[in-house]
């Protein structure tokens, strides 16, 4: 491991969250038609007409008067249609609700992407309901991971039989080059979320992010598999255990470690990071493999 990438690695990490920061604090506003916003919410101001509103961890409020001619997207968020507000185009919200004054119009389609409690929960104490909602959303979450680990396992295991070198390579890979795979997954999700922007202020762009994001997805989820069997490859080193047998103790560890509370959020992030950088590194680095399914 050269320890020179990892603090190499460690310093991008620390110039990406300031970036971020930064870009937290910025609306992207392109000739008052596409209004952007990271960290925060947005809000499209009265009597003011634009294209499309969309922001990434905030909520997206339209003003009385106002009118979005497209989309209004809130990502960890509500929308929020005011008195006499006008949303022609779709209304989405994923991670929270779409919420309509009397009087508000919304034209398109418009649908939340989240789970949400009945109203007997908001008449709990505010110790209670935090409880209530905390173990909830922690239930949900170990079956949710549990069916992923199950299925990734499965295709881990397809993968390890098709082409039996593949998933060997991404763990020498981050073996070898930790840091650099981490520099590379960094690399990634900026340019995503960056890419992502570009595509979302031109409605030429719009139907292209869910292709760029399933790309991302899937390319994070093989390269998971490959972080699976660095893990069980490092806590296994009997020399009679096969991959397979590798294979499925780095991803039993994994999901365990991703269960517990708070700290399991890390792990996922961490995976995922290391994962996508893996990917990229094999896909872009010298001597990568052919993948032969017999």
């Amino acid at each position: 491991m050269k320890w020179q990438q990892l603090i190499l690695a460690c310093l991008a990490t620390i110039c990406i969250i300031f970036a971020g920061n930064a870009l937290a604090q910025t609306d992207i506003n392109t000739n008052n038609a596409n209004l952007i916003h990271f960290g925060s919410s947005i809000t499209v101001p009265e009597d003011q007409t634009v294209e499309n509103a969309i922001a990434f961890g905030g909520n997206v409020t339209v003003s009385p008067n106002a009118k979005v001619t497209n989309t209004a997207i809130a990502f960890g968020g509500d929308v929020i249609l005011k008195k006499g507000a006008q949303v022609e185009g779709d209304a989405y919200s994923f991670g929270g609700e779409i919420r309509e004054e009397p009087g508000a119009i919304a034209g398109g389609e418009h649908a939340t992407f989240s789970h949400r409690y009945s109203n007997r929960h908001s008449m709990m104490s505010g110790s209670d309901r935090g409880r209530s909602s905390f173990f909830a959303h922690y239930f949900f979450r170990v079956i949710f991971r549990m069916s992923a680990a199950v299925v990734a396992t499965v295709l881990g295991l397809m993968i390890l039989q098709t082409s039996p070198q593949f998933l060997p390579t991404l763990a020498k890979k981050l073996r070898q080059h930790a840091g650099l795979a981490a520099l590379w997954g960094i690399g990634a999700i900026v340019s995503f979320v960056f890419a992502t922007v570009f595509l979302a202020i031109t409605l030429i762009g719009i139907p292209l992010i869910p292709l760029l994001g399933l790309t991302v997805v899937i390319a994070t989820i093989v390269g998971s598999l490959g972080v699976a069997l660095f893990v069980g490859q490092c806590l296994v080193r009997n020399g009679n255990r096969s991959l397979q047998q590798q294979f499925l103790w780095g991803m039993a560890i994994v999901t365990v470690l991703t269960l517990v509370p708070f700290f399991g959020e890390l792990i996922v992030f961490l995976v995922n990071l290391f994962g996508l950088g893996a990917i990229l590194l094999w896909k872009f680095g010298t001597e990568r493999p052919e993948i032969v399914i017999e």
